[in-house]
């Protein structure tokens, strides 16, 4: 599988990726937990639903992002704020978010992982962050994947840096190597889409395994080789949520990538908000429909990170 990337400024892929993201996220809320039968047609999937569609979280406004937005904001602000990667200040800045609304368009919280949960209640007991997120084979939820992206905005280091410091801003939540190694996988993915080169994603899983140990190199044959691959289902486990997203990358344009994620049903705003900052990237900030910019909510907040961003 290929991805083509267009030749477009820095600043345009880097505002289109943080925008994409949250867009993606915006839009699939709206839609989230219903099977793909029940979703309106493509053409009508937008950020507001048509009328008489019965939207998920109907109390929450039209362009609002989710969990999956506020920890991404989180991220950012902690890696440009700390110019590294610290994880206890990473984890503090999630449990704002929880606990405070912090990085929400207006306070509110709404939507969090019951994998997430459970490591903010650890960490609110005292455990590092580096190690408060389950780490069992079936606590492989999408929730450190939906929020990477920063990361690989931010990052200017070699590509042996960046997938353990993927890896690494899992753990306050995810803990497994499966989950590690698709977060990692997808940075280097969007590291080659910003340098405007095509992105093969099977070259880029190749040239992966050196960074890896060996329980990582096991966990990347799993994610290469699952059925999800042929059969994406838009569900919340991070190697479907992986397929699924870059199956809707295939797409022509930056709102298509956005309505094929969302398609799949199910988890849809972080189907979407997965997809979304790739194609944010590809595309960049212009080729995001006026329409969706225009109504999310919270753009102050993301213009404030995105001048400091530029200043890296």
């Amino acid at each position: 599988m290929s991805i083509h990337a267009s030749v477009l400024s820095r600043r345009n892929v880097i505002a289109g990726g943080l925008y994409g993201l949250l867009i993606g996220d915006a839009v699939g809320r709206c839609y989230e937990f219903k099977p793909a039968a029940d979703l309106p047609p493509p053409e009508a999937i937008a950020m507001r639903p048509p009328s008489g569609y019965p939207a998920t979280y109907p109390f929450v406004p039209a362009g609002t992002w989710t969990d999956d937005g506020a920890q991404a904001l989180a991220l950012l602000d902690s890696l440009l704020e700390c110019g590294r990667l610290d994880l206890e200040d990473f984890g503090a800045r999630l449990l704002a978010w929880c606990d405070e609304g912090a990085y929400t368009p207006d306070g509110q919280v709404f939507d969090i992982g019951m994998q997430t949960a459970r490591a903010f209640s650890r960490m609110r007991a005292g455990i590092p962050a580096a190690r408060a997120g389950d780490a069992h084979e079936h606590a492989n939820g999408n929730g450190a994947l939906m929020r990477v992206l920063p990361l690989a905005l931010w990052h200017r280091g070699a590509d042996a840096e960046l997938v353990r410091l993927a890896i690494e801003q899992g753990r306050p939540t995810h803990g497994h190597p499966r989950s590690g190694v698709a977060c990692a996988t997808y940075c280097l993915l969007a590291r080659r889409l910003l340098q405007g080169e095509t992105a093969e994603v099977e070259t880029l899983a190749s040239g992966l395994r050196e960074f890896l140990n060996d329980d990582e190199r096991v966990q990347l044959d799993v994610l290469m080789t699952a059925p999800q691959r042929a059969h994406p289902a838009g569900t919340g486990y991070v190697v479907d949520t992986f397929w699924s997203a870059l199956r809707a990358l295939e797409a022509s344009s930056y709102d298509a990538v956005i309505r094929a994620a969302v398609g799949f049903g199910n988890d849809t705003d972080t189907t979407a908000c997965i997809a979304g900052g790739l194609a944010g990237i590809r595309f960049g900030i212009e080729g995001i429909p006026a329409d969706w910019k225009d109504e999310l909510r919270g753009r102050d907040r993301v213009e404030g990170l995105l001048e400091r961003l530029a200043r890296v």
